[in-house]
């Protein structure tokens, strides 16, 4: 052996972390050796790996780790009395307990091995003693994830092969969390001589092999087999209750501590949610379940993967793998299953989950012959609405579902009388149904929300929708008819020419008011937007907007335009418009991603590497947009994952197969889209707008950036919101002791004038300009109570501002003690 090894281990020294062993010369000359020569080497190469590591070549006997388990994969000579030896070799001893080394040798390929020998005659006693104390060991309290569970898998399956005394599969489960004791039960429960009794097992028993990413097509074929054998209705109902089990599952954080000696503490979490093996199971249930899947358990997937792909602190999503197969599932059930894609889309932040959901709708698309966007109309549900409201009998009482200013809301009625809640009695008399009520009233709301953003998002593709196509899946659509009927349409006639229009009541009109032909069939509806036309028309599209009383559910008359300046002309290639400032990176990481930007937050573990761009594909244009950011490398200012709590944003970009575009070149429509995703970054994550970031310490070098955003010139979506409040602030309470200047609304209270910028919110108070830190109330509903129509849907920042100025102008009535002692210095 000595030869092959003199050759093995400089190779393995050498080879790189991502090479194969099957490059190796040496290995591939092992390999062409007889099967005896492989076992014998098998053998011997423990005792070399036990040398190599209590010499500290950890590296080397890892490798060599590798080559026994690749060696353990193939065919082999060896005895039960050889197997027996190489478990002694791992250090493995009856009397004691497992030894750390352990788990640097080939355990699990070593183990498959002796359950193959274990299916073709009796094991010895001394083997079985092993196996069984093995067992015990890796059922150690708080052992919950990695390769002590499958060494328990695999044992417990060895020893129940033994002790099996009929020809029914042995199935076994990890039973450290609900799922896993909730299948054992079901398996130790199962009536063995039933004639679905070997179905059952057999279905379960595929289970722990959903490994990959989907099921091959001869797994697929299994579990189809399977269900069909015990009965498609039986599974479903079983396999419902155990998938409800793992979303009802809470996730439990566990503070842990490791002592490296000498006083150094490392302080971390896991997250107790479902086993490593587990979660492979749960897998195989969710691919059988996924031809059966009805609505509820649709729902159900929805928000299993909602779940599976919550974000982590250090870890990551909860279950990518479950998660992933629940997308997997959905994208396999038509229509409704591309619109609970839809609807999960907007609760997932990872750019990869997000592009795979793309990738599913993309391919379901194609499947129909229709494009992505085509596929998300069709699978809109409109769960029954008609313009917006569905009316259901109770009985002696009447509930409306009806979206109203964005919201689902149910409202009940006796009588023609309004009640302020659902009758106490019918939840006796009518649970289901108002169960039923419950959920469509959740997913209209969520699917309003999802198509709300699509539709937001979808002024860069500059879409053009046939009107037949148009009629079909927005205006005659109960839930998208109440978004599409507020906006303003771009009517692309034949020829080339075009009329703007907004449709009401039964006709179409134009900025003016004055009718519009309707559509023809040949005509194509696009989405208007404000930089097409001359600030006179969006003027006009504003009064009339107001005049109708009508609120957009995006933003569009009112939407901030943004135009190419001088100096972005002479920079040509790059926008310096929102460089220099200073952004929260995990909110601008959270807020990219919702906009469909790609990120890879800064950590300080990456080397040389503190720079990065958010990253905005537009296929439609062929372009892509950068906003580049760097890392605020400062002490202690990033997470216990690494990540920087904070990031100095630089140039906005606009590339084509990765060369800089001239932005002159960059549509304008594209380009002011772009930009007010930017803008809207900085207005949210800047530390500017947190009003107790600078009396909380924040970063002494940033003081004077967060005074200058906190009280400086008004970004485009300031500008909008000031328009907003010369309209509303003469109609509340407010209007008669406060003034509009170019930057601030000013407040006279009874104590102090107080000046609110409309950018931040933030608040300085006269005749010094001393601040004024106010924390925002977020149930604030200032502007929803005040009753004053305000024609787009709700802005975070007004309700801020409006709320605090009604809170100062009767500031002799404020009774919280902090700001009483800002407002008494």
């Amino acid at each position: 052996m000595r030869p092959i090894l003199a050759e093995l281990l400089p190779q393995l020294l050498a080879k790189g972390y991502k090479a194969k062993l099957t490059d190796l010369p040496a290995y591939q000359a092992v390999r062409s050796q007889s099967a005896a020569y492989q076992s014998r080497l098998v053998l011997a190469l423990p005792a070399v790996i036990n040398r190599l590591s209590a010499h500290g070549e950890h590296r080397l006997s890892y490798d060599l780790a590798e080559v026994m388990a690749a060696l353990l994969r193939t065919t082999l000579t060896l005895t039960e009395a050889d197997y027996l030896r190489l478990l002694v070799s791992y250090g493995l001893d009856a009397t004691q307990g497992i030894p750390t080394d352990f788990y640097g040798f080939p355990a699990l390929a070593t183990l498959s091995q002796i359950a193959k020998v274990a299916r073709r005659a009796p094991l010895s006693q001394p083997l079985l003693a092993l196996l069984a104390h093995l067992h015990t060991c890796t059922t150690i309290k708080g052992v919950r994830t990695g390769i002590p569970v499958k060494i328990h898998l695999k044992t417990q399956e060895i020893l129940g092969q033994v002790a099996g005394t009929d020809d029914l599969p042995v199935v076994v489960f990890a039973d450290g969390d609900p799922l896993g004791q909730a299948l054992s039960q079901f398996v130790a429960g199962l009536d063995r001589t039933h004639p679905r009794a070997a179905a059952w097992l057999g279905l379960l028993q595929r289970w722990p092999k959903a490994t990959a990413g989907q099921p091959t097509a001869r797994l697929r074929q299994e579990l189809n087999a399977a269900t069909t054998a015990i009965g498609p209705g039986a599974v479903r109902e079983q396999g419902r209750a155990w998938l409800q089990l793992v979303a009802d599952i809470l996730v439990v954080e566990r503070p842990q501590v490791y002592d490296y000696g000498d006083g150094i503490l490392y302080n971390y979490s896991t997250w107790d949610f479902v086993l490593e093996a587990n979660a492979t199971v749960a897998k195989g249930l969710i691919w059988t379940l996924q031809p059966l899947a009805d609505p509820p358990l649709l729902d159900l997937l929805t928000t299993l993967a909602a779940k599976c792909f919550r974000n982590i602190s250090g870890k990551g999503p909860l279950a990518a793998g479950v998660g992933n197969a629940c997308l997997l599932a959905l994208a396999h059930n038509g229509l409704p299953g591309v619109a609970a894609l839809a609807r999960v889309r907007r609760k997932i932040r990872q750019a990869n989950v997000q592009e795979a959901i793309a990738r599913h709708i993309t391919q379901a698309a194609a499947a129909l012959g229709v494009s992505p966007a085509e596929i998300e109309d069709m699978a809109t549900p409109d769960f029954g609405l008609e313009n917006g409201q569905l009316t259901e009998d109770f009985g002696d009482y009447l509930a409306t579902l009806i979206l109203s200013g964005g919201k689902a809301e149910v409202r009940w009625q006796q009588a023609g009388t309004l009640l302020k809640s659902a009758p106490a009695a019918l939840k006796a008399t009518h649970a289901d149904e108002l169960r039923e009520l419950k959920t469509a009233q959740a997913q209209a709301q969520q699917t309003y929300a999802a198509q709300r953003n699509r539709l937001n998002r979808s002024f860069v593709e500059e879409r053009r929708i046939a009107w037949s196509w148009f009629a079909q899946y927005y205006v005659a659509h109960g839930l998208l008819s109440e978004l599409a009927r507020p906006l303003i349409w771009r009517l692309h006639r034949p020829g080339g020419t075009f009329q703007d229009a907004l449709c009401l009541g039964q006709g179409w009109q134009n900025a003016h008011g004055q009718p519009v032909p309707p559509p023809a069939a040949d005509t194509q509806l696009q989405l208007w937007h404000p930089v097409l036309v001359p600030a006179a028309e969006v003027l006009a599209w504003r009064k009339l907007l107001e005049a109708q009383q009508l609120r957009q559910p995006i933003k569009q008359a009112f939407r901030e335009v943004y135009l190419l300046t001088p100096p972005e002309e002479r920079t040509r290639t790059y926008s310096n418009r929102m460089a220099a400032h200073v952004l929260k990176q995990q909110q601008f990481n959270a807020l990219a991603k919702l906009r469909g930007w790609r990120y890879q937050a800064l950590k300080v573990q990456s080397a040389g590497h503190d720079a990065e761009a958010a990253r905005l594909p537009l296929p439609a244009h062929g372009l892509a947009a950068e906003y580049w950011v760097s890392a605020v490398n400062a002490e202690d200012e990033w997470s216990d994952a690494g990540i920087y709590h904070y990031v100095r944003t630089d140039q906005v970009r606009f590339v084509r197969a990765g060369e800089p575009v001239p932005l002159p070149e960059v549509p304008p429509l594209v380009f002011s889209e772009v930009m007010r995703d930017v803008d809207l970054f900085v207005g949210v994550a800047s530390v500017g707008n947190d009003p107790q970031w600078r009396d909380n310490g924040g970063l002494a070098q940033f003081h004077h950036y967060w005074e200058n955003y906190s009280f400086g010139d008004l970004s485009e979506v300031a500008k909008t919101r000031r328009l907003a409040l010369a309209r509303l602030v003469p109609r509340l309470k407010i209007g008669k002791a406060s003034t509009l200047t170019d930057k601030f609304l000013v407040v006279q209270g009874k104590l102090r004038t107080y000046k609110i910028h409309l950018g931040s919110g933030n608040i300085l108070m006269e005749p010094n300009d001393q601040y004024l830190c106010i924390v925002p109330d977020n149930s604030a509903k200032a502007v929803d109570e005040s009753g004053v129509f305000l024609p787009f849907e709700g802005d975070a920042v007004l309700s801020i501002i409006l709320s605090k100025a009604l809170l100062l102008l009767d500031d002799d009535k404020i009774t919280d003690q902090t700001i009483l002692r800002q407002l008494a210095r």
